[in-house]
């Protein structure tokens, strides 16, 4: 077997002489989710001073970024995101990230067709016998980043879990230049499900039936719909999903998975980034039942819908009474993206007897008041995420409603039916105010 170790020698240096590459005016990656750089980022950030008009595009960032955090003025670096991480959304609130809108899975189209990369900083696991560095847990588009990058560095971390499956490796022959890292992977936690979410978790966990192929995501919803199933009668379930989860691997130990009934990937669990626990890591490294693929892959609708009974679960922030879904914005504030959102939900609905369900709490805080997630008209500048045709099972934990095929006068009432009750009054005159309603319905 060809040995790589000497093009492995020649080709490491140290984190300081990987950030000297890095020149003015530059676009630079640091790529997505647990495979952004460590090592690199702090020897970059002592290198912010020197550097002017420097493009910096990431995603979903589950560390602070040094290199930004160098330059508070954004006079030297400039931070761009497509999709906001907490860390991301806090930079953003401080002027020092833009967003890039986009939907998830035409990611790696994006750079084949439209973007230039200067240097690319990736996090990978170390170099395997073959002399492949594997993207393990965030897979997304950072092989279509390493195909246009002039000058592709990857920084290597024993934690990092190595995956099977479909462009999920840079080879050696590709690398400009490794750096030996080892920072560690960033652990994401699951905020705890509240009673509001138990609720919703069983008015979703209610429509979906054996051999249903789940997509789940981040979110104590989507956690506890999983806790729910894992107690459960239900069996042979398929997943196919963007991300994931802890909760994924609890589900797969309680024997409910096995994947039988899936069309793509038979038996194993499809996914394209993680993050989670040291415990999920460990899970994934390895692991034959897990398939790790491009976004592309994961999350284009028409590689969703070959799957029977899919069933996707996604959050919203606020809805409108005709049933637009705003998942990425409170007015103008951005706190999220688009991300897989609206493929998800298409692809689920093009399956067969594939169900979509959109869930959300009644009401949220703000500013020591309570006010409704259901609402009139989205807030002014809120992002529609999921246009109402799009949308089909709505889900609070005031009860369940499908708005496919319904008038907008249906869609109101059903809408207005899964409002807090303290608010129904008021989205009832509103929806009057605004001829969404015909009085004929009172």
């Amino acid at each position: 077997m060809t040995s790589y170790s000497a093009d492995l020698k020649s080709k490491t240096i140290s984190a300081e002489q990987a950030a000297a590459l890095v020149k003015s005016e530059n676009w630079l990656e640091y790529g997505f989710g647990v495979g952004q750089p460590d090592v690199f980022d702090r020897a970059l950030a002592a290198r912010v001073p020197k550097l002017n008009g420097v493009k910096l595009r990431g995603c979903l960032a589950l560390k602070p970024r040094a290199a930004v955090e160098a330059d508070p003025d954004s006079r030297h670096v400039r931070y761009m995101s497509w999709f906001f991480s907490g860390f991301d959304r806090k930079m953003h609130d401080r002027g020092l990230c833009d967003h890039i809108p986009m939907n998830f899975g035409e990611m790696p189209d994006y750079y084949r067709r439209f973007l230039d990369v200067d240097v690319a900083v990736l996090k990978t696991a170390p170099m395997d016998e073959h002399g492949f560095f594997n993207f393990g847990g965030s897979i997304t588009y950072h092989k279509a980043i390493c195909e246009r990058a002039r000058t592709v560095i990857v920084e290597t971390d024993a934690s990092m879990p190595y995956g099977f499956g479909i462009e999920n490796a840079v080879h050696i022959s590709e690398v400009d230049h490794v750096i030996d890292g080892g920072a560690g992977m960033p652990v994401l936690k699951n905020p705890p499900a509240g009673p509001v979410d138990e609720q919703v978790a069983q008015l979703i966990a209610g429509e979906i039936e054996d051999g249903a192929c789940i997509q789940i995501g981040i979110g104590a919803m989507p956690n506890a719909v999983c806790e729910l199933l894992a107690r459960s009668p239900i069996k042979e379930l398929g997943v196919h999903t963007e991300m994931f989860v802890d909760a994924l691997v609890k589900l797969y130990e309680a024997g409910k998975v096995t994947g039988s009934h899936k069309k793509l990937n038979r038996y194993q669990m499809t996914y394209t980034f993680a993050a989670g626990s040291a415990r999920l890591y460990r899970f994934l490294d390895r692991n034959p039942a897990c398939f790790a693929a491009p976004v592309d892959y994961t999350n284009l609708p028409h590689h969703i819908m070959q799957n029977d009974r899919v069933v996707a679960i996604v959050n919203a922030a606020q809805i409108d009474l005709t049933g637009q879904a705003c998942s990425e914005s409170a007015g103008p504030r951005h706190i999220s993206g688009t991300g897989g959102q609206l493929q998800f939900v298409r692809g689920a609905y093009a399956s067969r007897r594939g169900k979509a369900f959109l869930c959300l709490s009644s009401v949220y805080e703000h500013d020591g008041r309570r006010e409704s997630r259901i609402v009139a008209r989205l807030a002014e500048h809120g992002v529609v995420t999921t246009p109402r045709t799009d949308v089909m099972y709505v889900v609070t934990e005031f009860g369940i409603a499908n708005l496919k095929g319904k008038s907008v006068p249906e869609r109101a009432r059903a809408l207005i039916a899964l409002a807090h009750p303290d608010f129904r009054e008021k989205l009832e005159r509103q929806a009057l105010e605004l001829r969404l309603i015909p009085r004929a319905f009172f």
